[in-house]
């Protein structure tokens, strides 16, 4: 039996996803920047996509910028906005993705101070503190929505307020929140957001920012001034065709917080076990536990073995021997940072899966801490 319970890293691709495609790369190839008839039915396709995913997060069609995908959706709004203002500091949190972290530090390299707020046991920011944090020279705030490791979601209307309240830009890294959690980018105050198609079972490669109107923002890449200038390059008709029909296909009933919940409380059940985020406020799909005594890397091999894929942390970072600095912020000690695994549902995991898992994890736990060296420390 084979079961793909890594969805946090990449979802499969719907086959009405890769059906609604395949027309763009056979038939209607055209540029969408073209302006004979090939051109413009690629870009009409590309619009109506606009439209069906603007609605998705109460946004307009014209503040949809089409991207590659996550990562290059947090550079451009974090970057666009440092050349765009005068100010010269940001406000993070510790335990962002990656793609967040790496280019704020990229930019205390180039002068901006960074702010880096910490997190409770649970994975949540405190609101004072962001707002003691703010100064006069702050040009964005940028929160994770959900976290990709833990799973916990933030308190992402009230850091809104607290940043409009300030005149202070708030952007938020939603890769794994959207077509899982709603998303209302009027009513949570956001001003610029960062999404991505294959984590909903969209293509790779397709990814979007979502920037407020009245937003200032400079490019980053500059040529032919595709997606209102702030995106150039020729645009991924197909991906983004794609990734509509993906937002459309999350909005079906799924049965992800039924089989989250009963990951946890059979888990949870195996001695010296423990889960990590907030036990509720989390996204749907999400389980990350620290077994004690044992390496997570262990468990995920024992696993793979039997046909199971989970992670040890997020994708971006597995291939390193540090201990997660999610894990590390939230309090845990690095050896219990390590001994963690993350187990992500999707749309398709069946009940049949989960008990296969749970069959399948406890006695691997229990071998593996016989032969621990760690064990009773």
């Amino acid at each position: 039996m084979r079961v793909y319970l890594d969805n946090g890293a990449t979802t499969r691709t719907a086959p009405e996803v890769l059906e609604a495609m395949k027309p763009f790369f056979l038939e209607e190839y055209g540029n969408p920047s073209s302006i004979h008839t090939f051109g413009q039915v690629a870009r009409e396709a590309v619009e109506n996509a606009r439209s069906v995913i603007s609605k998705s997060i109460n946004a307009d069609p014209k503040e949809i910028v089409f991207t590659s995908g996550g990562t290059e959706s947090d550079n451009i709004a974090i970057q666009g906005v440092a050349r765009a203002l005068p100010g010269k500091h940001i406000i993070t949190s510790s335990i962002e993705h990656p793609a967040v972290l790496e280019t704020c530090k990229a930019l205390e390299h180039k002068g901006y101070k960074v702010t880096y707020l910490k997190v409770n046991r649970f994975g949540l920011m405190d609101l004072g503190e962001l707002e003691n944090a703010i100064t006069k020279d702050t040009i964005l705030v940028t929160i994770v929505f959900a976290n990709n490791e833990i799973g916990t979601i933030q308190q992402i209307r009230e850091i809104g307020v607290i940043c409009h309240k300030h005149n202070v830009y708030f952007h938020t890294d939603a890769v794994q929140a959207l077509g899982k959690v709603p998303i209302d980018v009027k009513s949570m105050n956001i001003d610029l957001l960062s999404a991505s198609a294959h984590k909903l079972h969209g293509p790779k490669g397709v990814g979007l920012l979502y920037v407020r109107k009245e937003v200032k923002l400079e490019p980053i890449v500059y040529g032919g001034g595709h997606e209102r200038g702030i995106r150039s390059g020729t645009i991924n008709t197909a991906g983004i065709v794609g990734f509509a029909r993906a937002v459309e296909l999350s909005e079906q009933p799924n049965n992800m917080v039924k089989l989250r919940d009963k990951l946890i409380t059979e888990l949870i059940k195996i001695p010296e076990t423990f889960l990590n985020g907030h036990p509720t406020q989390r996204l749907p799909n999400n389980v990350n536990v620290s077994f004690k005594h044992i390496e997570g890397e262990g468990i995920l091999l024992h696993l793979d073995a039997r046909g199971i894929a989970v992670s040890t942390g997020s994708a971006c970072s597995s291939l390193t021997l540090q201990p997660s600095h999610v894990l590390l912020a939230i309090g845990l000690r690095p050896e219990d940072a390590h001994g963690s695994i993350r187990i992500t549902l999707s749309r398709y995991t069946t009940e049949e899966e989960i008990d296969y898992f749970l069959d399948s994890i406890a006695p691997i736990v229990k071998r593996l801490r016989e032969m621990s060296p760690f064990k009773g420390e």
